[in-house]
Parts: C-alpha cells; structure tokens; sequence
C-alpha cells in the first residue's frame, strides 16, 4: 500500500483503525471527521509518529460540497490512491414502529446516502491514480437486526449493492470496489457501551471483534495483492 488514503469517520473506531494499518503500510492519510477533531488529531499525531503525513478534515458525507473540500484538503499529500468510507452512525435504536421518523432519515442519510456520495466525490481522484475504494457495511445487511434498527440494517444492505454495481460501473477506469462488513465490534457506535459483551453468546466464534480485526481486511482489499479482486465483500463478523 501507498500513496494517499483517506478515510471518512477516520477520528474512532473502524476508521481510526483503517488509518492506523494504512500508515504502518506505507501510506499517507486524509482523516475524515464530523464532530471529534481532538480525537482526528490524536489519530493524526499517532500517523505522523510513524514517519507518514496526516491531514484532518471536517466533512459532512452527506453534503456534496463538504465532501469536495475535504478530498481537496488531501490534494498536498499527492495523487489519491485510496478511499474508505467508514463513517457511520445510528440515532434511532428500537422496534421501527416506535423510532423517530426524522432519525430515521438521518440514519439512513448517513449510512447509504453518505458512502454513495462519498463514492462519487472520489472517482474522478482514484480515476487518475487506477485507484481503490472500499466501502464499509455490516453483517446487519443479511441478519436484519431486528428489534434494535432494520432501518440500519437495510442501509448497509444497500452498500453491499452498491459495490457491486459500482464496482462493474468503474472496472472499466481501473477502479476497484469492495466492501467490508464488521461484525458486532468493540467500538463507541453503540449506545449500550457493553453491548459487545452482551452479544457475545449470539457470535459463532464466542466474542466481538477489535477494530483492527476490521482494518486488516480494509487493508488487504486496498494492497497490490487485492488487484484481481473487485465487486467483493469480505464479511469479518466472527461466523455471523
């Protein structure tokens, strides 16, 4: 891995991860964040201690125009040859009779809308550089998470499509699509802090995952040996 990747939701969790694991491979990174800069520059700090540059940048995925400056703030580190979209983030949690409608539609805003707009700010960037995206989903898409927030559930169903579709779209620009999908994983997304723990009974291999669990298969898919594999989705979700 090389050159410049940028990561949106890049300030915790996942996306802090993915950061972490581009810079040890050799990459410079582009941090995404929309409300936690102190966390966005202990991140870059972390980066800049390993010998690669960091650059933050507040974006709002779901804002076209927030999304162009924030791929242009990277434009000093050089060609951009990398893009995730980790950022993510649920409002409404509950049965779907009794969620708010407007945090509803933010939920489904950030989740789908945001990584299909985050998509089309990137491509004519990793058009140039015959460049990498991966797309980050969940294991909800197919479980359905029912009880907790369908609503989430069929978002992050709608980026496995994506991938797919994008991935046929782009090939012929040299531009390769995947998506991750995390399973219950260690990390501040949830609004129950321990429910990692409490799901742990439900996961086939007996416990959550670690968000550099989830950022080793990011960063497969983005490396040279990923180069035959585009349109895939590679679930990290301990056999859910």
């Amino acid at each position: 891995m090389s050159g410049l990747i940028a990561v949106t939701g890049g300030s915790r969790g996942i996306g802090a991860a993915v950061v972490e694991r581009a810079a040890a491979a050799g990459s410079d990174v582009l941090i995404g964040f929309r409300g936690e800069e102190d966390a966005a520059q202990t991140v870059a700090e972390q980066v800049r201690r390993t010998g690669r540059q960091a650059v933050t940048a507040r974006v709002d995925v779901t804002d076209p125009q927030s999304l162009d400056d924030f791929l242009r703030a990277g434009t000093s580190l050089g060609p951009l040859t990398g893009l995730v979209a980790s950022a993510g983030a649920v409002q409404a949690v509950g049965r779907l009779v009794d969620l708010d409608p407007e945090s509803i539609k933010r939920d489904l805003e950030v989740n789908l809308l945001g990584a299909v707009l985050t998509a089309r700010a990137a491509i004519p960037y990793l058009a140039q550089s015959r460049g990498s995206m991966v797309l980050i989903g969940s294991a909800a898409a197919t479980i359905g998470s029912p009880g907790s927030y369908v609503h989430y559930a069929a978002a992050k169903a709608g980026i496995a499509a994506l991938t797919v579709g994008l991935s046929k779209e782009l090939a012929a620009s040299a531009i390769r699509v995947n998506c991750v999908e995390p399973g219950t994983v260690w990390t501040d997304f949830h609004q129950d802090p321990e429910r990692p723990a409490k799901v742990a009974a439900s996961i086939p291999w007996g416990r959550a995952g670690e968000p550099a669990e989830i950022a080793g298969a990011v960063a497969w898919l983005l490396s040279a040996e990923a180069g035959y594999t585009t349109g895939a989705t590679l679930r990290v979700a301990g056999g859910l």
